[in-house]
This record gives structure tokens, C-alpha cells and sequence, in this order.
């Protein structure tokens, strides 16, 4: 993936941000996705809905789907990891079928939630990237940064060089033109090969849906990379590995991105509206050792126990 300049110079005093931005930055959504919540009135800003091109500044108080965030500077350090998939977990939050999922595995983020960088299918292992930064995500995720995902897949048919200069040039898919940016055999005997692709974008299902518009098989799919990200080689099936600050800033400006403290942020805190807030605070119960005419009520090992039979 090439090395661009930030698209936004860098900004240590952010007066006031979108709040879309702001939330997507904290996970809780997609840019397009949370302009639909805060026109129907769904996002609180300060307690009050809040339309759309509303800005935030330090201090303000953001309220959606039953959490809340204060805007604040110097916003805390993101997290992100590579997480090695293995066959049989999908991702999603939560499966209708019961079967595992990739977050069943990682490790709970403070005061913020995992985003997967794209999907892969519940056969498709390897390379999962995922971050608490939304913004980051969002910019890996979008078509117009052509971040590149490499995947190793081995593949049973009739394979010749028509077959890859075609796939190289693009072909007509149910929702498309697709092609792969780069292919690279790497080894294999027989209609058995293994072939190293590179794509530009994250569709559905798009490395076998390629292959199958040449009559072509895919038998085995690993993503081995997303765009400056390697899966690591001593990274097990089912093992994560975080990612340094050096690396998270890398990725950032790779997609025109300035320095994620440069910006405001969103700080978790309990919300003031909605069911959570009405919630009455439980009190952990202890044991009641007032004393009533002198004598405790405390009751002692022997009332405890139960009458014999």
C-alpha cells in the first residue's frame, strides 16, 4: 500500500468536531449509518436530539443506543490487533445458529468495543484486523483508498495464462466489474495450485466469486495481509497480536488520516436519559447484625441448618 500525506493537517486545538465523526471514531457506527440515528432524533447532544451538521466541543455530552460519551481532548490511545482466524467462526457480535464468533476469543477493550476491518466468511482464515478506532476502520474499509488485502487460496480447475490475464483485466460479476490487482503463483502439482491474489476493495465473497467466473474452484482461502499489515508467521489459529502505536499511526496516514490524539474524543460515562439512567443502583446486601432486646439477629450455624427428617 503507498504512503500518502495526511488529507487533514494536524489540529491540537479542535474546538468542535461533527458529532457523526466523533461517534464513529468510538465505534459506535458507520459516518452514513449514525446521519440516519441523529435525523430521526436518535442521538442526544447535552440531552437534547441533535441534528444533522451539529458540532461538539470539550465537555459536551453525546447520548446513543443506551450509552454516552464527554467530548474531551487528547481523546485515550486506540487499540488495534491482528487476530488469526480459523474455519467455523464468523464474524459477527452474535450468531441466530449459535456458532462461534471471532469475539468470543479477544480480549474485552476498556470503555470501547472491537470494529472488524471488513469480514471474512466462516470457511475464509487468517488475517482479521480489528481496532477500536471506528474512524480508522471506516478508511480502511472505503473503496476510494483502495487499500490492498492479499490472500493465499489454493484452487482445483484448469488454470492457464488467459485465465489470469482475464482475471487481471476484470470480469462481470451479479454486482459489477471486479478484477485482482495482482496474482502470483505459488506453487502446486496437478489442477491443484496455490496463488497468491491482491484486491482493492472488500466485496462478499469476491476472491471466489472470481475464480468461479472461470470455472475455477477455490478449495482453501487465507488473507495473509491488509494493506502495511502482515499476518504474523508465528501467529496460531486462534491467537491475536496487538499492534504497537507506531503501527496504528502508520495505518492511519496510509489512508489520510492525522494523528488520532490531534482530535477530540469521546470519554465513556453513564447515560443521563433512557432505562439505563432510571435504573435505581442495587446495594450489595450484608448481613443485618442489629441487635433487637439485646440479642442479635444474626442467626446462628444451628437455626441454619435443616430439620432433620
Amino acid at each position: 500500500m503507498s504512503r500518502r500525506s495526511p488529507k487533514t493537517a494536524p489540529k491540537p486545538n479542535v474546538k468542535a468536531e461533527r458529532i457523526q465523526k466523533l461517534l464513529a471514531a468510538a465505534g459506535a457506527g458507520s459516518r452514513r449509518g449514525l446521519e440516519k440515528h441523529i435525523e430521526a432524533g436518535e442521538v442526544l447532544l447535552n440531552g437534547e436530539p441533535a441534528s444533522l451538521g451539529t458540532t461538539a466541543g470539550k465537555g459536551d455530552v453525546l447520548e446513543f443506543d443506551g450509552r454516552a460519551w464527554t467530548v474531551v481532548s487528547n481523546a485515550p490511545q486506540h487499540r488495534s490487533l491482528v487476530y488469526n482466524k480459523p474455519e467455523g467462526e464468523v464474524t459477527t457480535r452474535s450468531d441466530p445458529e449459535g456458532r462461534p464468533t471471532v469475539f468470543d476469543r479477544l480480549p474485552t477493550p476498556r470503555g470501547a468495543r472491537w470494529v472488524a476491518v471488513g469480514r471474512l466468511d466462516i470457511n475464509t482464515t487468517g488475517l482479521l484486523l480489528l481496532t477500536t478506532d471506528g474512524e480508522l476502520a471506516n478508511a480502511l474499509m472505503h473503496p476510494s483508498n483502495r487499500v490492498d488485502r492479499e490472500y493465499a487460496c489454493r484452487v482445483i480447475g484448469n488454470v492457464d495464462a488467459d485465465t489470469l490475464a482475464r482475471l487481471k483485466a476484470g470480469v462481470e460479476l451479479d454486482d459489477g466489474p471486479a478484477n485482482f490487482s495482482d496474482i502470483v503463483a505459488s506453487g502446486g502439482t496437478g489442477e491443484n495450485h496455490w496463488y497468491h491474489v491482491t484486491l482493492l476493495e472488500g466485496r462478499n465473497r469476491e476472491v471466489r466469486r472470481l475464480w468461479a467466473s472461470q470455472g475455477v474452484t477455490v478449495s482453501r482461502l487465507k488473507r495473509v495481509r491488509y494493506g502495511a499489515v502482515f499476518l504474523p508467521k508465528r501467529l496460531r489459529m486462534g491467537q491475536w497480536s496487538e499492534l504497537s502505536e507506531k503501527d496504528q499511526r502508520v495505518l492511519r496516514e496510509d489512508v489520510g488520516l492525522a494523528a488520532a490524539e490531534e482530535s477530540l474524543g469521546l470519554k465513556p460515562r453513564r447515560p443521563t436519559t433512557g432505562k439505563a439512567a432510571r435504573r435505581p443502583a442495587t446495594k450489595k446486601r450484608g448481613r443485618d447484625t442489629r441487635k433487637t432486646r439485646g440479642k442479635s439477629t444474626r442467626r446462628s450455624d444451628r437455626e441454619r441448618q435443616p430439620p432433620r427428617s
